[in-house]
């Protein structure tokens, strides 16, 4: 299979699509704004410590503060500073263990599962630990959506080609994709040798088969940052950045290209010698196609990835068959439906249906990782009546979510047909990104239709009329709403003129809301 990693580099953004045989999977975009700030670390403040929900929030320099847990605020100094901890040593329990272990595992930086052994924590309040004031280095392990502030953690992580370092949680681990036992006791065993410091240390998948010597330079190198981000911090007061992430160009590079891309295509010429600057210094013993991309036809436009972007905007998504899927975000959750929509089979009910969901299965997956839709996910397969039918969408949906990176956990399908699922989520989704909330309907996604409108009007004119001073009422409507009072709904206007004796006057105002409407009351001369 042919992967291509394809960026269209702009001085106000950056887009970099993942391509499979010439097929869109994955889109990453970053815009020169504040929503592309996960990886960074910041010196901040904390500004309010809510006991209630121990987390705090620390001001970092933004608009929305940040968001703190208490799990993410854990580490060797805090606990000397724990009065549960100095009351009772052994106070540490599996509860506390099994939060701390989650949070690990849902570490921004390190975008792979591991194994580890973490070290126990005791149970601790979020006031034993932060005072409002205090100031605090953290990293944004999930930028703002919507509503919702980042979110922070002190548990910092710095990523480089073959590790990630943590260096406030003490720990070996290794991706789960590195299954030989042999392979993965000698990384350890490794890194056991050269490690002079109780820092956490986590094995990427690249790390298959690398050497001492290698390995020894990238645990340098990530020290080494380390220790300027520790020494910059000290200089800088809050709120302040203290560490800025790669740009999505160089993650690409250092996370996507020789592990799940072969070669990387690039329009812009001075992006294109960082990178082979960026290559030669983080991985100068791998030999990687970069090539530059200079012909007139925009490079999104070559390589037809502009309209699929455009496609995985609508929520609605046809099936070759004839079927469509339906893809409703909301605040809380995402709902996908699955309908046979044009198709009607060929042999019998039960093998139309099951082709359906088998198709829209494939879809589903695919949909879910070019759109990065994250959070709580119910599918909304079309009901089947056979144990065997419904086994068998299982397994594929199962079979088609393996190829994701980001980490997902499917739940049995339930009685009423539905299947509920999680996929992690670190960044925006596409549509969060790209799009805003509808400015006519402020994100409702629905309007009053124009015969409610027109009955809404009807009913404010009664409620006027018994205090109305003068012998004329003028409405002012859109022009749609006056076309239909003058036309199908006119009947509502000679109704209250019957029953008031007065004459309504409707005039159309072409810059108004399709919902707003004025009712005025004049003095005519007769």
């Amino acid at each position: 299979m042919l992967k291509e990693l394809v960026v269209n580099s702009a001085p106000h953004e950056t887009r970099v699509a993942l391509l499979e045989n010439g097929t869109i999977v994955e889109v990453f975009i970053e815009r020169r704004d504040e929503t592309s700030i996960a990886g960074n670390i910041y010196k901040g403040r904390v500004q309010r410590v809510l006991p209630g929900m121990q987390a705090a929030f620390v001001d970092i320099g933004f608009d929305q503060a940040a968001f703190l847990y208490v799990d993410d605020v854990l580490d060797t100094a805090s606990l000397k500073l724990c009065r549960k901890f100095e009351q009772d040593p052994d106070t540490a329990d599996t509860e506390a263990e099994d939060r701390d272990t989650q949070e690990m595992e849902e570490e921004e930086r390190e975008k792979e599962q591991t194994t580890w052994t973490p070290r126990p924590v005791p149970e601790c309040s979020i006031e034993d630990l932060l005072t409002e004031g205090q100031e605090i280095m953290v990293q944004v392990a999930k930028s703002a959506i919507a509503s919702k502030g980042p979110r922070v953690t002190t548990h910092i992580s710095l990523a480089g080609r073959y590790m990630v370092l943590m260096p406030t949680v003490d720990h070996i681990g290794i991706s789960k994709r590195i299954s030989d036992e042999a392979e993965r006791t000698r990384l350890r065993d490794m890194l056991l040798n050269i490690r002079e410091n109780d820092f956490g240390y986590i094995f990427r998948t690249q790390a298959r088969d690398i050497d001492e010597a290698t390995l020894k330079k990238e645990v340098e190198f990530l020290n080494k940052t380390w220790e300027d981000i520790q020494t910059r911090s000290k200089k800088l007061s809050a709120t302040a950045l203290v560490y800025k992430d790669l740009n999505v160009t160089f993650r690409a590079v250092r996370d996507l290209l020789a592990n799940e891309a072969d070669k990387l295509i690039i329009d812009s010429k001075s992006e294109y010698d960082n990178v082979q600057s960026f290559l030669r210094k983080l991985m100068p013993d791998v030999n990687l196609s970069v090539e530059y991309y200079n012909d007139r036809e925009p490079i999104f436009d070559a390589y037809n990835i502009e309209g699929d972007i455009a496609r995985a905007l609508k929520k609605k998504v046809w099936l070759k068959s004839g079927g469509y899927i339906v893809i409703e975000q909301t605040e809380a959750l995402v709902a996908i439906d699955v309908n046979t929509g044009r198709y009607v089979g060929k042999h019998n009910f039960d093998e139309t249906i099951l082709k359906t969901n088998l198709e829209a299965v494939k879809e589903i997956a695919y949909q879910i990782r070019l759109r990065n839709i994250g959070g709580i996910i119910i599918i909304d397969f079309i009901d089947m009546r056979r144990e065997s039918h419904k086994e068998k969408v299982m397994t594929r949906l199962h079979e088609a979510m393996r190829r994701d990176k980001s980490q997902t956990n499917i739940l049995p399908l339930t009685e009423l047909g539905l299947v509920q699922m999680t996929r992690k989520r670190t960044r925006r989704n596409l549509t969060r990104t790209l799009c805003e909330p509808c400015f006519y309907c402020n994100g409702n996604g629905h309007l009053l239709s124009g015969t409610s409108i027109c009955h809404k009007i009807y009913r404010d004119l009664v409620s006027e009329a018994g205090d109305m001073m003068g012998n004329q009422f003028t409405v002012k409507v859109h022009p749609e709403i006056a076309q239909l009072l003058h036309g199908s709904e006119k009947h509502l206007i000679a109704s209250l003129e019957n029953q008031f004796s007065k004459p309504i006057a409707i005039y159309p105002e072409p810059h108004y809301h399709i919902e707003e409407y004025h009712i005025f009351e004049s003095l005519v001369k007769k």
